[in-house]
């Protein structure tokens, strides 16, 4: 489960921009759903399927964002315990 943790945090800036390119896929899917509404019904199609897209980039964008983020507080948490035993053993 660490590995793939790992690895999907391994990159953050790429996963920020996968991230910023879906939450733009969604604003237009916004307008295109906004506009099929107003003007032509047919606009709100590919409105749904450019959401559906902006869904998916958006989400692993974010996964990998999680990833990096949780990573870093099993990195800290792996060291403060390796920390925490060598002091205990100089106690002994």
């Amino acid at each position: 489960m660490r590995r793939i943790i790992y690895r999907l945090g391994s990159h953050p800036k790429r996963s920020l921009r996968f991230f910023l390119y879906g939450l733009a896929l969604f604003a237009l899917s916004v307008v295109l759903i906004a506009l099929g509404y107003v003007y032509q019904a047919w606009l709100q199609l590919p409105g749904l399927i450019i959401l559906a897209i902006a869904l998916g980039v958006a989400g692993y964008g974010y996964l990998g964002i999680f990833a990096n983020r949780f990573s870093q507080v099993l990195s800290a948490r792996d060291s403060a315990k390796a920390t925490a035993k060598k002091a205990f053993e100089d106690l002994k």
